[in-house]
């Protein structure tokens, strides 16, 4: 299969998650997929959700997520949920891509795993992919495409897509701050700040939903596939396992809480992970106002979203943080998240004092 240089590939699977290809191969075609030989077997990076591998078989090339092992907590890692959100926002939704199959047997590979056609194209991730460069209109044109993707997604008739069971419905904004707040308490480290005042403006000033939508839920430029012959425009959309109904404005605030831009702190773009900084991509409140002018949404105490999406990205370093001490992890690339955390704090307190709403 003829692919540009940047595409984005796998790599060697990982130690001790090797995949047996000829039990996929045999199961995938009891279900009446055709195949063509054996599978060459990769593996994307990352592995702290799902494990996902490239199964490229002469006549077609698959991808395939599991859980990783040892998985206790199915909710976590439901292959189910994460396969039926996908097949049934395929027809409505056409960057889903496309499913194959699910399967409950797990004695195939020792647990439930779904495949699914592969999206060929670009995928940026702390930078472009290597040979793609954009001049400041294609990097407008980028975020621009990017953004209207996320409002295509919440503007879905999710009752008609049949997908009324995803999630729970109004209520989101208050179930969400309750929810990463009991996480935080729980994560907390000695060296992490107690956080009570950011916790206790947020639970102050919880707004009731503007709407009810699909949600990603983790809306980054990592899970984004681009058109390796036009950059700038989305073909994909990437990692459902967060997928539920909530508030769109509270996942446009989780959004920005990873888009760095290029007048930002260094220690913010020290956390860079997706080329939002690059000269022509649009700042955090250009995103804000070009999505509430086309989704005809005012933007409310947009402070409220803006200091959720940074306490809810701090709660998720801290969880990490916290399994690093306490030796649940040795991957010493987490050796100084807590400092991330306590920024991310900081950061949502000078956010709060500059919206003039107190404590």
């Amino acid at each position: 299969m003829t692919e540009t240089p940047s595409t984005d590939r796998a790599g060697s699977v990982r130690a001790g998650e090797e995949l047996d290809a000829a039990a996929v191969s045999h199961w995938l075609r009891a279900q009446g997929v055709t195949l063509d030989g054996e599978p060459t077997v990769t593996q994307f990076a990352g592995g702290a959700s799902n494990w996902t591998y490239r199964l490229e078989y002469a006549n077609r090339d698959l991808i395939l997520r599991r859980p990783p092992a040892g998985t206790k907590a199915k909710s976590a890692h439901d292959m189910n949920r994460e396969y039926a959100v996908q097949k049934a926002l395929k027809p409505v939704y056409p960057a889903v891509a496309n499913m194959v199959a699910l399967c409950h047997d797990e004695t195939v590979i020792g647990c439930e795993f779904y495949v699914m056609d592969r999206i060929a194209g670009l995928i940026p991730r702390r930078n472009l992919p290597a040979g793609v460069e954009l001049g400041p209109e294609q990097a407008r044109q980028l975020c621009v495409n990017v953004i209207d993707k996320l409002i295509e997604l919440h503007r879905v008739d999710w009752r008609a897509a049949g997908l009324d069971k995803l999630g729970k419905g109004q209520g989101y904004a208050k179930r969400q701050i309750d929810g990463w707040c009991d996480r935080w308490d729980k994560a907390r480290t000695w060296n992490v700040m107690p956080g009570r005042d950011v916790m206790r403006w947020l639970k102050a000033n919880t707004p009731d939903d503007v709407a009810t939508c699909v949600i990603h839920n983790d809306w980054r430029l990592d899970n984004i596939v681009f058109d390796a012959r036009d950059p700038t425009q989305v073909i994909g959309v990437l990692d459902w396992e967060m997928a539920t109904l909530g508030d769109p404005l509270m996942e446009l605030g989780t959004t920005l809480a990873y888009w760095a831009q290029a007048d930002d702190d260094r220690f913010i773009l020290s956390m860079r992970r997706q080329p939002t900084h690059l000269p022509g991509m649009l700042t955090r409140r250009e995103i804000v106002e070009y999505y509430c002018d086309k989704m005809n949404l005012g933007p409310g105490n947009w402070a409220f979203y803006e200091v959720y999406g940074l306490f809810r990205l701090a709660v998720i370093i801290q969880q990490i943080y916290y399994r690093y001490h306490h030796k649940q992890t040795r991957n010493p690339a987490f050796r100084q998240f807590w400092l991330l955390a306590n920024y991310l704090i900081w950061r949502s307190r000078k956010l709060i004092k500059q919206s003039g709403r107190g404590n």
